[in-house]
């Protein structure tokens, strides 16, 4: 099958959709994008996932606020693509636009608006036996809260994970754990769950919500503040958690045992718990 893709208000073959090469977002970066996943046909969280979106778009000034149209664009994409009732992904991007190269903003510019639709099957022998992850110097910008295409320090970390037989890369600011290159990140001691708090430092995840909605039902003390990287291996469980990493447990960070090696019991809790809810 033919892939159908989304570009500035049509529905085209993927290989007759074309962007300028003055398109900012090629030349820099210059835009803001969101994955959600859909379960059974159905988007999951996906007015969280529409509030991220404008907030990312009003953080970096692009005036696009036709948002109501996605609902229909993506399950259109999912339907022609043949992934309507089954789990798969919708990736969304706004770029500023195309327009002569110049730092500055242009004026009078139109964004580029492209969405895909793509398979997105949960990975489940890392949900049920959990991955390692390595730790990594958090060399990105201070807006990480934007979601922004600019993935460059992301995909350097995600690379040098990949050479060391990891799923991940575990972010260190400042003597500080920020979050993953492509995941939040959630560790357990004494039964309390730590996270990193929203900031400028962090994307505002949207699993994350759901966690923080899972603890509070189910009386799991939940603590957002900075974790000390000097304090990790302290740590009895970990986890990455996002949109492709669901509830993801970490048994082994950089060359080390996270507890007994085996997926933490308030871990498989908080899974259990986050995929009854996918379920609804």
């Amino acid at each position: 099958m033919a892939e159908i893709v989304y570009l500035n208000g049509n529905f085209v073959l993927k290989n007759e959709a074309f962007v300028s090469p003055e398109d900012r977002g090629f030349n820099f970066a210059d835009g803001i994008y969101e994955v959600i996943k859909y379960y059974g046909g159905k988007p999951f969280r996906y007015a969280d996932h529409m509030d991220r979106l404008r907030r990312s778009l009003r953080e970096i000034s692009i005036d696009f606020d036709n948002l109501d149209q996605f609902e229909v664009v993506f399950q259109t994409l999912l339907e022609q693509n043949g992934l309507a009732n089954q789990e798969a992904g919708v990736y969304l991007q706004i770029t500023r636009g195309s327009h002569t190269r110049i730092h500055q903003f242009p004026e009078s510019i139109k964004p580029t608006v492209y969405a895909t639709a793509f398979p997105f099957s949960s990975k489940w022998d890392q949900l049920k036996n959990g991955v390692k992850v390595i730790t990594t110097e958090d060399i990105r910008w201070l807006r990480c809260d934007i979601k922004s295409i600019s993935l460059l320090p992301n995909v350097l970390a995600a690379e040098k994970a990949y050479e060391q037989n990891a799923v991940e890369a575990i972010f260190i600011r400042n003597g500080m754990v920020t979050e993953g290159s492509h995941s939040s990140f959630m560790a357990v001691k004494n039964g309390v769950v730590y996270t990193h708090p929203d900031s400028n430092l962090i994307l505002p995840g949207i699993t994350k919500i759901v966690i923080r909605e899972i603890c509070k039902t189910n009386n799991i003390p939940l603590v957002e503040e900075p974790i000390p990287a000097s304090e990790l291996m302290a740590m009895e469980e970990m986890m990455i958690i996002g949109s492709g990493s669901e509830v993801t447990p970490i048994v082994r960070l950089d060359e080390s045992l996270v507890g007994d090696g085996k997926p933490g019991q308030v871990t498989l809790l908080i899974q259990e718990k986050f995929f009854e809810l996918t379920k609804r």
